[in-house]
């Protein structure tokens, strides 16, 4: 058997009972499909507030999450540049990856913000594919619930190292993510 049937059939992220209500609400609100200028800046800017190299706007469709808005050390959605962020000897991070992947699925699902300092020191969340495909060693990401009581995505950050977030880094992510519903709010 290959690593890829055996990576096929285990389930990664937990089952998600709101998969089509959002979907639903992301068509009408017309998010998570196509780059967004402004969702880009926001990630450039919780990924220098939070010092991680890569901050994302995560949006979920049915087959797959979409970065709506993504930033990388690579990126030029900012001006500033993230001096300290490592590169990466795993693959980039794209626009897209697929539902079960990383960890904002567990976010997605359970409706809170979730703070791993080192992934691997979870074995529920160690064996996750971005571990060895993207390099991921540190995570944070919080809900993006609308005012429907949708979640519509989240936002995030990580890092190739892991990273000492604490409640400070939890009550960041949080007061993110509640800034960026606001500006959902003011678009829809």
């Amino acid at each position: 058997m290959t690593y890829d049937a055996i990576e096929s059939r285990i389930l990664t992220a937990p089952l998600d009972p709101e998969a089509a209500q959002r979907a639903e609400r992301l068509r009408e609100l017309g998010f998570g499909d196509r780059p967004d200028a402004e969702f880009d800046e926001f990630s450039a800017k919780l990924a220098n507030i939070t010092g991680a190299p890569y901050a994302m706007v995560n949006f979920f469709q049915e087959d797959e999450q979409y970065f709506a808005g993504l930033y990388t050390p690579y990126s030029n959605a900012s001006r500033e540049v993230l001096e300290s962020a490592p590169a990466s000897t795993h693959a980039p991070v794209s626009r897209s990856m697929p539902k079960d992947h990383g960890y904002c699925p567990h976010v997605i699902t359970r409706r809170k913000a979730l703070v791993l300092d080192d992934v691997c020191s979870y074995p529920r969340f160690a064996g996750n594919p971005v571990v060895d495909k993207i390099g991921i060693r540190s995570y944070m990401g919080a809900p993006l619930i609308d005012r429907t009581g949708v979640t519509l995505g989240t936002v995030c950050v990580v890092d190739t190292e892991p990273r000492p977030w604490g409640r400070p880094g939890l009550e960041t992510i949080k007061s993110m993510a509640s800034e960026l519903m606001e500006v959902i709010n003011r678009r829809s």
